[in-house]
């Protein structure tokens, strides 16, 4: 797969966000967030979470077809390089992965890029900013639909934006994330 075009993005805007919206995290605790041994334990600092090594976090609450605005920042400091850069992800619905990870100016495979369906499809283009700044994704999900006899009947679907640019537009996931295996979908409920 060739690697994505660069574009560079305008300049970073925290939108307001829509009065019905459910946040999931308000800069202070972790509470709607569970994790190892059933509590989220990442580091709270500045209005922001940070990743460190306790595990992955989930949300609490269960999501079918959702939207969600999402800002992160790879490290400030560059340390490595490929997938070894300020990488982690979102998975949608528990299975579903969205990429993160330093893409600028940063070398990897193209669907492992920053904003990739991961392992799938490579964004449309790279659109990441520096090192230590903030990104944003506003991610339309889409769940799969499966019948009575568990057979899928419509794949889950996204549509990525990522500072601002189209990356993915209604693009069918093959199936649940899967590392160097093929994508297969099994009957599940909201993640």
């Amino acid at each position: 797969r060739p690697t994505p075009p660069g574009v560079e993005p305008g300049p970073f805007s925290a939108l307001p966000r829509p009065k019905d919206a459910i946040v999931l995290f308000d800069g202070t605790d972790l509470s709607k967030w569970t994790g190892r041994g059933g509590k989220a334990s990442w580091k709270i600092e500045n209005g922001y979470m940070e990743v460190n090594k306790t595990g992955e976090i989930a949300t609490r609450d269960k999501f079918g077809d959702f939207q969600l605005h999402l800002e992160w920042a790879s490290p400030v400091e560059v340390k490595g390089n490929s997938q070894g850069r300020g990488n982690s992800g979102v998975f949608l619905a528990g299975r579903y992965e969205v990429q993160i990870l330093d893409s600028y100016n940063n070398k990897s495979y193209a669907d492992g890029q920053a904003a990739a369906m991961y392992g799938q499809f490579p964004p449309l283009a790279n659109a990441c900013r520096g090192p230590g700044e903030w990104q944003t994704y506003d991610i339309a999900f889409r769940g799969p639909r499966f019948g009575d006899d568990g057979k899928l009947q419509t794949p889950a679907r996204v549509t990525v934006v990522h500072n601002g640019v189209v990356v993915h537009n209604g693009r069918a996931y093959l199936g649940g994330t899967t590392h160097r295996a093929v994508a297969m979908y099994g009957k599940h409920g909201p993640g």
